[in-house]
């Protein structure tokens, strides 16, 4: 209920402006209720970006794990990142927050890395599959998928940045497409 509660301030206020104060507050609960479960909002961000990572990919990674083919499976795991809509908006909303969080302290993040990384490992083996079926061509590169993924999961990341700041020309489907660009040099095969 905290950690719901908290989602919704940070999404509504960003993290900045959010305090025990107004997590209580939005929870229904007494601050004192919010400080015997969490020590700082940090802690609380974790769990809320824990929260989100299952939440927003959960079903969206079974899904693509499932997928027998690799180019469309690769497709369904990047597409819903810049669907035009409030719940993408709001996921990353959270995330900014949460890199901003983790910049300034990067221990507290530590023992998360694991449970938020889903979206990059799904990425991982996805292209593996695709590397092994032949699909995609990154062996012949010798490029090691685990860092496609990273420099996939870093561009999108950037570029979601700048789409949230409004960047001049930048739409879901200009970076939809800036992705399939991507993805195709780095997969030797041509996304989108």
């Amino acid at each position: 209920m905290i950690v719901l509660a908290a989602r919704s301030v940070i999404v509504r206020n960003g993290l900045g402006a959010t305090g025990l104060r107004d997590i209580a507050a939005e929870a229904g609960v007494s601050v004192g209720t919010v400080t015997y479960h969490f020590g700082s909002v940090a802690e609380i961000l974790n769990e809320v970006v824990v929260l989100e990572t299952e939440r927003f990919y959960g079903a969206i990674v079974a899904a693509v794990d499932a997928e027998p083919d690799p180019a469309t499976a690769l497709r369904m795991l990047v597409e819903p990142l810049f669907d035009d809509s409030e719940e993408v908006r709001q996921h990353w909303r959270i995330w900014s927050d949460y890199w901003t969080a983790v910049a300034r302290r990067p221990e507290v993040a530590e023992e998360y890395a694991e449970r938020i990384r889903v979206w990059e490992a799904c990425l991982v083996r996805v292209i593996r599959r695709g590397v092994d079926a032949g699909t995609f061509d990154v062996a012949s590169d010798g490029i090691d998928p685990s860092v496609v993924a990273l420099k996939l999961a870093a561009y999108s990341d950037g570029v979601a940045t700048q789409i949230a700041q409004n960047a001049p020309g930048l739409t879901n489907a200009v970076a939809l497409t800036w992705m399939w660009e991507f993805l195709s040099q780095q997969l030797g095969v041509v996304l989108g």
